[in-house]
């Protein structure tokens, strides 16, 4: 089952499906259970079905999408109901053994060679070889996560539109990691060790590998592994106190706590274009992550080191007014500094206690 959560994404989520569509095939029987079941395989021997969950899309989602798509299971889920619960409606919905969470900014099939160096570690995959990735993403990542009991979750590697690589792979934060990644404090000083070491750029991302968590954008699960997680207390895979972001860190966590592993398999590609549904409201995206970063600290290291983060985070955008009201006076550019010191000042009124 593949399950894909949209909002407002049309021309990506189009092209997501094109992509899935171009690496399976219709079944040759008209019977009304297979009007929703496409074949994919080397000999067109596995079964796939493809849900999107709509999150109350005002775009041509609604209305194109059955006509463009018919044999895709579409689902509405009332509203924005963000992109964790939008995934366990999905998940709820579905019936295969394995289960392949993928963003509607992903594509299966997109052509990612002629390498960009920008973003490109040393360690990573660069040359012609290694980008093109001729192995079918469907085929490839099920027959790793199925032929090993062991495995609850599977991700490929990952690119930008441009080609570039997109680190996928990581360790479990430290109480001191959140201080440094995606923070001011971060971008100044890159080489610190704790965003170092939860990115793994000490580990080669050449070949397949153990890791803690991967990139909620294409997660590929086997659903005994889901279900043990359900089991353990949640009533779904993902916890819905996580709105946005920080999800497939909570779920990874839960799932290495149940013993399951969780693989790196870099030898096929799926190209990522990276976080368009959050980008149409930039405010709100900063509130999201901030507040879910806020949640994890206070679900696996306690109230006090969320309450230490908060503060903290909190610093950071009060000394971000206070620059941009510096420039701001100074006249460089003032429509920009304006814009920005209204949305610092909309996201320290929130304080990463709610997601509204």
């Amino acid at each position: 089952s593949i399950i894909i959560v949209s909002w407002n994404v049309w021309p990506l989520l189009r092209d997501c499906l094109q992509s899935i569509a171009t690496l399976t095939k219709a079944p040759a029987s008209t019977h009304t259970t297979s009007s929703v079941v496409r074949l994919f395989g080397k000999e067109a021997e596995w079964h796939l079905e493809v849900i999107v969950v709509d999150n109350d899309s005002s775009d041509a989602t609604v209305t194109r999408l059955p006509l463009e798509f018919p044999w895709i299971r579409l689902i509405h889920s009332g509203g924005n109901v963000g992109f964790t619960r939008g995934n366990n409606i999905g998940y709820r919905a579905s019936r295969g053994a394995y289960v392949f969470f993928l963003n509607p900014d992903t594509s299966l099939t997109a052509a990612t060679r002629g390498a960009a160096e920008h973003h490109t570690p040393a360690n990573s995959p660069t040359n012609a070889q290694e980008l093109s990735a001729p192995e079918n993403p469907l085929i490839l990542l099920y027959t790793v996560i199925a032929h090993d009991p062991t495995i609850g979750m599977v991700g490929p590697q990952l690119r930008y539109g441009d080609g570039s690589w997109q680190n996928s792979r990581r360790r479990f934060p430290t109480r001191l990691t959140g201080f440094f990644e995606s923070t001011w404090l971060g971008q100044y000083w890159q080489s610190n060790p704790w965003t170092r070491r939860m990115h793994m750029l000490d580990v080669p991302a050449t070949a397949q590998h153990d890791v803690d968590w991967l990139n909620g954008s294409a997660m590929f699960c086997r659903r005994q592994a889901l279900e043990a997680i359900c089991q353990e207390g949640a009533p779904d895979p993902f916890d819905e106190q996580f709105f946005m972001y920080s999800e497939e860190l909570d779920l990874g966590q839960r799932m290495v706590l149940a013993g399951w592993r969780i693989v790196y398999v870099p030898q096929t590609t799926v190209v990522h274009y990276e976080g368009r549904s959050s980008e149409q409201v930039v405010t709100r995206r900063h509130i999201f992550f901030n507040t879910s970063k806020v949640r994890y600290y206070r679900k696996y290291f306690g109230p006090r080191w969320a309450a230490l983060l908060r503060a903290y985070l909190r610093l950071e955008y009060r000394i971000q007014v206070g620059l941009e009201s510096i420039k701001w006076l100074l006249r460089h550019k003032p429509a920009l500094r304006q814009a920005r010191i209204g949305a610092y000042r909309a996201i320290l009124r929130n304080g990463f206690r709610s997601y509204q």
